[in-house]
């Protein structure tokens, strides 16, 4: 039993705190346009038309998961040259740190001046936000080899590309899982803030839809799908590396 609330006790917590929400919310009169009560997001969440909510909720999947993908075929080339070149280590990594420094909301509209009303500036939007991290974790992983095993495959002749594939990104795996998991939440974000900026559909047009009319308890509830399509995807790259990389997970 014990063991069960330890295992538990973030979900025990949550389960806890609605029932507290609601009572605070009831018990205090609070209007629902300021904090809506859990009964009012629930009566929201039903109301909206189920074929609207798989609407908007497919609409932030795809730029989510797309600008996911993109940003891991960009970042594990990228995180490979840095490892094999010192120049280019020296050369790329300040202009990454530069463009995750600037604001990607201030950007936004340039993007959308660039590259149109489409899904090319929320895929950009989403690639910017999300890239970084698996940038930084893949680089961090292949340099955190043993120089016992670069000196070894060294001495046997092994070609750079060899060294790249059988040693460095093997064991880089842990990281670039760390890397995925927060990669995942934030190509999340990234889609959210792009529906802010320029977009018809999706959960985060949504919200912006439903506070411009006061329909506050309906932007919570899109805000709680949003929460666990968050961590369903962050499940889903654990459930991946459980499957496919459990010799990366340890004890």
């Amino acid at each position: 039993m014990k063991h069960f609330f330890k295992r538990h006790l973030p979900t025990i917590t949550l389960l806890l705190l609605i029932p507290f929400w609601e009572l605070v919310c009831k018990g205090a009169s609070i209007p629902s346009y300021i904090l809506p009560a859990p009964s009012d997001v629930f009566n929201a969440f039903v109301g909206v038309d189920g074929a609207r909510w798989i609407k908007h909720l497919w609409a932030t999947l795809y730029i989510a998961i797309l600008g996911f993908v993109i940003s891991i075929a960009v970042s594990i080339p990228i995180a490979i040259l840095m490892v094999r070149s010192e120049y280019l280590n020296k050369t790329i990594y300040p202009l990454l740190v530069v463009i995750q420094s600037t604001p990607v909301v201030a950007i936004a509209p340039l993007l959308i001046v660039i590259l149109g009303t489409g899904d090319a500036p929320r895929l950009a939007i989403t690639f910017l936000i999300t890239f970084f991290p698996l940038v930084v974790a893949a680089t961090t992983g292949m340099q955190a080899t043993p120089k016992e095993l670069i000196e070894l495959s060294q001495s046997l002749r092994a070609k750079p590309s060899r060294e790249i594939w059988q040693i460095r990104l093997p064991y880089a795996i842990p990281y670039i899982f760390s890397g995925l998991k927060v990669a995942i939440t934030l190509a999340i974000i990234g889609a959210v803030i792009a529906e802010f900026v320029a977009a018809e559909e999706g959960l985060g047009y949504f919200i912006q839809f439903s506070t411009s009319y006061f329909k506050i308890p309906q932007a919570f509830a899109s805000l709680f799908v949003l929460s666990v399509i968050s961590l369903v995807l962050f499940h889903s790259i654990k459930l991946i590396q459980k499957t496919f990389f459990s010799w990366s997970l340890g004890r």
